[in-house]
């Protein structure tokens, strides 16, 4: 009886877990798919994630209209040469040159964190634009605001033309990239939240995550 009532309560929290689990990803989508067009606001620098579609070009874009003083390419491939990502961004020579920055370091989500922060530093930035993919865009806040808690981050996501946010859940490509994103983003959120419990993060980064503005291409 005993071991029958022990393998119940098992049963029963593996179905709690599960079901919180899979609620949990049902909100993490639709936060995305709800994600509003609003003005981006002018910042000290910006930061370009690559990896995705659409992202360079459109940082490139904020940089010619003076959103921010500098731009910072962040996990650039080795193999793309300055000139190859100048002609990628869409530039003017003079432009490029003067106020755009490539690192080569970082090769995940959190390398990427590491790098625009040893950037920020030096350049002396408190306000960040942040571009990357909408889908993309919560793991790398939730990263960037972990090794940087007093620097507020803009966030500019981008969607893709083969991203289908609303009804999401019709669409397998979709809810796949979603859901393997959700998963990527479970640990960065527990990273997260041992540095609020240890008291290293003061709670600024994040003062712009309502400043939303959804780019499609």
């Amino acid at each position: 009886m005993a071991v029958t009532g022990a393998v119940r309560i098992a049963a029963a929290a593996a179905c709690i877990v599960l079901f919180m689990f899979l609620a949990g990803f049902v909100v993490f989508a639709s936060s995305i798919a709800r994600r509003a067009g609003l003005a981006t606001p002018q910042a000290d620098g910006i930061v370009v994630l690559t990896g995705g579609q659409q992202r360079l070009s459109e940082a490139a874009r904020l940089l010619a209209e003076g959103r921010g003083k500098r731009l910072l390419i962040s996990g650039a491939n080795r193999m793309a040469t300055r000139e190859d990502l100048h002609r990628k961004s869409g530039l003017t020579a003079q432009l490029f040159e003067c106020c755009v920055d490539i690192g080569y370091d970082a090769h995940t989500t959190s390398g990427n964190a590491q790098e625009t922060m040893a950037w920020a530093r030096d350049k002396r930035f408190k306000r960040l634009i942040i571009v990357t993919s909408s889908y993309h865009m919560p793991r790398s806040l939730i990263e960037l605001a972990r090794v940087m808690p007093r620097v507020t981050l803009v966030p500019h996501p981008v969607v893709s033309s083969n991203f289908r946010p609303e009804r999401w859940w019709l669409h397998a490509a979709t809810m796949r990239l979603l859901f393997t994103e959700y998963v990527k983003f479970l640990p960065s959120a527990a990273r997260f939240g041992m540095a609020r419990l240890l008291q290293s993060w003061d709670g600024n980064a994040l003062a712009g995550n309502g400043l939303t503005r959804a780019s499609t291409s």
